[in-house]
């Protein structure tokens, strides 16, 4: 593996049947993100079990990852991006970038860093769903023993984990992001120490996987150097897998783009929302019309693609004051709480408090963003391929406010991020509002900037969706294996039922996690 921020060569596997080492491989993972980082790292773990890691982007060594991927003040470079968009101009006018990673480290490499567990709230909807084995009292388990969190409860955080969680204190954020929280405590919200913690109604700041101000990406903490020394483990990059190859309903290997195929006794898809459902599509498993369209020969009639959702995200930005332009560290802080029509204790409604932005785009030299969202959208969008050839991009469409609740409950964050945006401390940070700009006060005209400026909090799930056998929307298991299959599985944030309430990215490497212990089992 190279040093000093070069990508490494693809290991090179000869023969008709990949190899890790010179045995045969039991295992290929195909994509080394957020979850197939933590598969390779825990099944490599056996001795006996030979794993091939495959990943499309390059691979840096643990300590050679570039800045553009390791600086925890900038989200995505292009340089390491699939260059994803949704296909939305018919209903918001506009489509909307989808930057995913395409690295080692997949999005935890590019991402915006936080690190928030998915709520029990959350789970308990799943187990609504009649998905057994995800209870919050089984998962709670695996969440504490993925991190290393030195502050907190110890009864709720880990301290020997891979995944280094730190929360932030108000001490350590910009004096804006500071004011921020302030001014939301002012309006009534509470005081959170821990959005790790069962209180998590209210103001404080984020929980995020930095240290030094760089991110730290499965990539680095679970793929260690150790773990790449692995005799059983070969990571092989710039590896794009087209389709996979079958021996009746069994799964046997991976077609890579350029032809080439590699045979394993197991086949685990971690590609991500958008990566694994494309390869299973190209496959024969998925919507047997859709498929017969694109004359791709149909292995099973499943429904993947038909549940995508994300988080709808909305920019209310300002111009900090020449003096108080400071923009570092770029998270900083989070308002998380329930809308008006919330039911259960569910929080519905974050805005959260960010310099993720160019300070060019002010006259001051500055900017801070009050981000809102919606986390518990009920609009489902669609994953579909658009041709045959994995280099035709995809249509996606994220469906954003096709249930009108949702764009009520943008109406009622924006609302909040603009009474926040009007308190004390923070009036006294902000030269002026940018967008949506002064002139947007009616109802009517803030909806309809919203649709015009809607963007995604980039949390894209649940396009192979994990259900019981009595689910006709569900394409796996509650474990990842693929219906109607053998030695097949998907794991990754596509396996989700529904979107969680937070970013996904702990919760996805918590579903890895367990998953691998349960392969091991």
């Amino acid at each position: 593996m190279g040093e000093g921020g070069k990508a490494t060569a693809a290991v090179v596997i000869g023969g008709g049947a990949a190899r890790a080492g010179s045995r045969p491989v039991d295992v290929i993972i195909v994509g080394a993100g957020s979850a197939g980082s933590v598969l390779a790292t825990r099944l490599s773990a056996d001795a006996n079990r030979h794993v091939l890691l495959l990943e499309a982007g390059p691979s840096f060594t643990p300590t050679g990852y570039p800045k553009s991927l390791t600086d925890a003040g900038t989200v995505g470079t292009p340089d390491f991006d699939w260059h994803y968009h949704s296909d939305d101009k018919e209903r918001l006018g506009h489509d909307i970038p989808l930057p995913r990673g395409r690295v080692v480290g997949g999005s935890s490499a590019v991402n915006g860093t936080v690190a928030m567990r998915a709520r029990p709230s959350d789970f308990a909807r799943w187990a609504a769903r009649g998905i057994k084995g995800w209870s919050w009292n089984e998962v709670s388990a695996a969440f504490k023993a993925l991190e290393n969190t030195p502050t907190g409860d110890s009864a709720v955080h880990g301290r020997s984990g891979p995944f280094p969680i730190r929360q932030r204190i108000l001490s350590e954020l910009t004096p804006s992001s500071r004011a921020f929280v302030q001014a939301a405590r002012h309006l009534g919200l509470a005081d959170v120490q821990d959005f790790n913690s069962d209180a998590a109604d209210g103001a404080g700041a984020y929980p995020l996987n930095v240290i030094d101000e760089m991110r730290m990406n499965t990539g680095i903490v679970y793929l260690t150097a150790e773990v790449r020394a692995r005799p059983n483990l070969a990571i092989r990059s710039g590896s794009e897998v087209d389709n996979l190859v079958f021996s009746g309903h069994r799964a046997t290997g991976v077609r890579l783009v350029s032809g080439e195929v590699l045979t394993a006794g197991e086949i685990i898809l971690s590609g991500g929302a958008f990566g694994s459902p494309a390869i299973l599509l190209r496959s024969g498993i998925g919507p047997a019309s859709d498929l017969r369209a694109l004359e791709i020969p149909v292995l099973a009639d499943l429904p993947v693609g038909a549940r995508l959702q994300d988080h709808p995200f909305f920019y209310n930005v300002y111009a900090l004051k020449a003096s108080e332009k400071a923009m570092r560290p770029a998270a900083g802080a989070l308002v998380w709480t329930g809308s008006s029509s919330s039911v259960g204790g569910e929080l519905d409604l974050p805005v959260s408090a960010t310099h993720f932005i160019d300070p060019k785009i002010s006259a001051t030299g500055g900017a801070i963003v009050l981000a809102a969202a919606v986390t518990l959208p009920r609009s489902i969008g669609s994953f579909h391929l658009t041709s045959r050839d994995p280099h035709i991009a995809p249509r996606i469409h994220y469906n954003f406010f096709d249930d009108p609740s949702d764009l009520d409950r943008m109406v009622e964050a924006v609302r909040l991020s603009r009474e926040i945006g009007r308190t004390a401390p923070f009036t006294g940070m902000v030269d002026h509002e940018m967008a949506p700009g002064v002139g947007v006060q009616s109802d009517a005209d803030l909806r309809a900037n919203i649709v015009a400026n809607i963007a995604a909090y980039q949390h894209p799930t649940s396009t192979v969706p994990m259900g019981p056998d009595t689910d006709d929307t569900a394409v796996v298991d509650a474990f990842g294996r693929v219906r109607g299959f053998q030695g097949l599985r998907v794991v990754d944030a596509s396996i989700l039922p529904d979107i969680p309430s937070v970013p996904t990215n702990v919760t996805t490497i918590m579903v890895a996690e367990r998953i691998a212990a349960r392969i091991l089992a």
